[in-house]
């Protein structure tokens, strides 16, 4: 099937293998650019609703050591640390990881704040917006960010801040990222390790809007009416060329161990040093905080199966090869046989009720991000209860951030991944 932009093709496509029906809203070549002011009187209205979830009272004792954007002493707990009760090991991972991808690395925050307020706009997330704006207000740069985006003039900003925003926007319709010609222009503003912190950015805010509107958070009014923190001073432009770091030599070093452990590499499908984890470690920081979160929580609701079928489900969606082959292996190991496999790319007969509730629900939060109801998350509550519904949301969202990042660098399959894929299906994997 041919390739188009946006992810109107990998639609298209899911629907064929797995038996969707698509609406029309999810068949458009590219999600509309919803336009600040559409966004900002979304936030204002959502001051008021409730979330689909339980929010922990700010005074909990399990926000007490957690990182924070707002001043000490300020009680100041955003709605969206405060949803995580069914699992509060999350809280500080995800408390860790908005600070580090914002405030740490090489690039502006301004530069990756405009790129999150893209990421904003295209999935429909006022609540993403209204955070993302209010920080751009901290900065005589970020006003100049945030003013450029509302005009839609990149022009009189930075060649490279222009180049980060059209990044992000191509990275959020499209996992495979722009085409090469485009990808070389970027590449005369950013070097590599910048590139990589581009494409984490767009991946983190790519599951963030998601999870915030899944939970339909609601704005918190000191977002709208507070005066912003300031921005942390940013050291000097990088080098041409990326360096090692201390902490990239020392990642290196615990890979490698982990790929001469046994046990390790059960747990890691034999793929040796994943070629994902390869380019994390290009932006350390980024990859130790992203990873610190790939843990299964305490007395999971929600078995591995059901979150690889959730996995398989999103990188179908997205058509995302390298995400796919990992699934079908992590499938594979897991006892499901060839023939449901085969029997998935066709339709939905072979799901399991449970299996197809959580499909379901990954699939819409993949094609709408700003469209989930009442409704479709109470379906997914049903059956897995409040622990497992926020459990299933998540995993979707960890798929939305890795599709973008592995694709979007064309990462090349592993062997032993390409192996069982052919083992599988009897060739190679086809958008």
């Amino acid at each position: 099937m041919k390739r188009t932009r946006g992810i109107t093709c990998s639609l298209l496509t899911a629907g064929a293998f797995l038996g969707v029906a698509l609406t029309a809203a999810e068949l458009k070549t590219e999600p509309a650019m919803t336009a600040l002011s559409a966004l900002d009187e979304q936030a204002r209205q959502r001051v008021r609703t409730e979330a689909r979830v339980h929010l922990l009272p700010e005074s909990s004792e399990l926000f007490r050591g957690v990182e924070s954007l707002e001043p000490e002493g300020s009680g100041r707990v955003p709605n969206y640390l405060r949803a995580l009760t069914p699992l509060p090991e999350s809280i500080k991972f995800l408390a860790h990881l908005i600070k580090t991808f914002v405030y740490d690395g090489t690039l502006a925050p301004e530069t990756k704040l405009g790129m999150a307020l893209r990421v904003a706009q295209i999935n429909n997330s006022p609540y993403t917006a209204a955070h993302v704006q209010r920080m751009l207000r901290a900065s005589e740069r970020g006003k100049s960010v945030l003013a450029a985006i509302k005009a839609s003039r990149f022009s009189t900003l930075p060649v490279a801040d222009g180049d980060a925003l059209r990044y992000a926007e191509t990275l959020s319709r499209d996992v495979h990222g722009p085409p090469d010609a485009e990808f070389r222009k970027i590449r005369g503003s950013f070097n590599d390790s910048q590139i990589v912190e581009l494409v984490f950015t767009a991946c983190f805010f790519n599951y963030f809007t998601r999870y915030a509107e899944a939970l339909h958070l609601p704005v918190e009014p000191w977002v709208l009416d507070s005066v912003p923190a300031a921005v942390p001073a940013k050291a000097p432009p990088p080098a041409r060329v990326a360096l090692v770091s201390d902490e990239q030599m020392t990642i290196a070093g615990e890979l490698i161990a982990g790929a001469k452990d046994p046990a390790r590499q059960a747990a890691m499908l034999n793929l040796g040093i994943a070629n994902s984890l390869r380019a994390m470690m290009l932006v350390p920081a980024f990859s130790q905080a992203w990873r610190s979160g790939f843990r299964n929580p305490e007395n999971p609701a929600v078995d591995r199966g059901i979150k690889l079928q959730i996995s398989f489900a999103v990188s179908m969606a997205n058509g995302c090869r390298y995400c796919t082959l990992h699934q079908v292996q992590g499938l594979r190991r897991l006892g499901v046989t060839p023939s449901k496999l085969i029997a998935m790319k066709k339709d939905d007969s072979e799901l399991t009720p449970r299996e197809l509730t959580a499909v379901i629900f990954a699939r819409k939060v993949t094609a709408q991000p700003g469209g989930i109801m009442d409704a479709d998350y109470d379906r997914v509550r049903k059956e897995f209860g409040e622990k497992g519904a926020l459990e299933v949301l998540m995993q979707t969202c960890n798929f939305a951030f890795m599709n973008r990042f592995t694709d979007g660098l064309r990462l090349p399959s592993e062997d032993e991944a390409i192996r069982v894929y052919r083992e599988t299906y009897g060739g190679d994997f086809q958008r």
